[in-house]
């Protein structure tokens, strides 16, 4: 009896223009395995919502853990596109990445680290300091992973909130929001946690500032400040003259934070440089005489022909964001978001 059933074996996975195969584990996912053999594979939000991961499919069969449709265009899904963070091969496969291995090339590192400063910006979004034993080198808008040891072993995302600086980092900034029932955001918010022993894993991302003169439009909301703040700060320590518009959405006034280190970048930038704070739930009778309603309500004003768009946050702000963006003609090639997902959002999508 025990003999008719086979455990699964790995599939071999071959990816034109790389020499040596890619072996995949049972119910790992493309994506996956290409991470952990040190293949730099485009990727971003490595929940299927991003697609930023898309490869072809040239030969061979997979299961898809979640539908690609609502990511991938009609003549995508024709020419064979599969998303590989949702792909588990279920058959040796041939593959075709666009963009393979460009990008930020920093080595991926593990490095313990202790919280040496932790400073509340918002009621729900705190700032952890944290000093690793060893420097991490990055781009300004990748992410790391962070756990605590003995606590919280599952590692979560958190993109840098600061800018790098040569020959790497021994001290990240992190931007911490409260989620409700977020393990790691509540154990960060309920306690002081300066001296905590962390670790800290990465760079992980294609979130960067592309190499182009096209005007910059920003987007974020909440938290999603973090890589766009660190995206910005590093092209001005490069004296980037690009245009940029940086639109923030938030609740109330007192969402808004980080607001000194925005008005030097204003001041300081080399081109022209507009901040625009929106709220959506400032009450009618404050003193508030800024931008009113939904991130979304505000991008016709701003958006300048021929733009490149950088978005974090929400992935419902990103995604109405996103189609407002296609309605006017930005290729989706020009358009780049990290989508700040928390855990309840990742087992959704699983």
């Amino acid at each position: 009896m025990f003999g008719l059933f086979k455990a699964a074996q790995p599939k071999t996975v071959h990816i034109e223009g790389l020499s040596a195969p890619l072996q995949v584990n049972p119910k790992e996912t493309i994506l996956q395995a290409a991470l952990r053999q040190g293949v730099r594979f485009p990727h971003s939000c490595r929940v299927g919502g991003c697609a930023s991961c898309k490869c072809q499919l040239k030969s061979g069969k997979v299961k898809e853990l979640t539908e690609s449709a609502y990511v991938l265009s009609d003549q995508e899904l024709a020419d064979g596109y599969v998303l590989a963070c949702q792909a588990v091969p279920k058959t040796d496969l041939a593959i075709r990445v666009d963009n393979l291995g460009s990008g930020p090339t920093h080595p991926v590192i593990k490095s313990a680290g202790v919280i040496t400063q932790a400073q509340r910006h918002t009621h729900d979004i705190v700032e952890l300091i944290v000093t690793l034993d060893e420097p991490m080198a990055y781009a300004a808008g990748q992410y790391a992973l962070l756990s605590v040891p003995g606590l919280i072993e599952e590692p979560r995302s958190y993109s840098f909130a600061s800018a790098p600086l040569q020959g790497g980092n021994r001290t990240l900034h992190f931007f911490v929001r409260a989620v409700p029932g977020g393990l790691m955001s509540n154990w960060a918010q309920q306690h002081n946690r300066i001296g905590a022993s962390v670790r800290v894993e990465g760079p992980f991302g294609d979130f960067y500032l592309r190499e182009s003169a096209q005007p910059i439009l920003c987007i974020a909301g909440g938290s999603g400040l973090a890589p766009i703040k660190a995206l910005l700060e590093d092209a001005l320590a490069f004296k980037c003259p690009r245009p940029v518009t940086f639109l923030f959405g938030a609740r109330t006034q007192r969402d808004l934070y980080c607001l000194d280190e925005i008005q030097t970048l204003a001041r300081e930038w080399a081109g022209d440089f507009r901040f625009v704070p929106v709220l959506s739930e400032e009450p009618a009778d404050s003193d508030w005489s800024g931008a009113r309603g939904l991130v979304t309500d505000h991008i016709d004003a701003h958006l300048q022909p021929h733009s490149q768009i950088y978005m974090c946050g929400p992935p419902a702000m990103l995604d109405a964001a996103e189609a407002q963006l296609r309605t006017r003609d930005i290729p989706a090639e020009e358009i780049f978001s990290d989508k700040f997902l928390d855990k309840s959002a990742l087992a959704k999508s699983a």
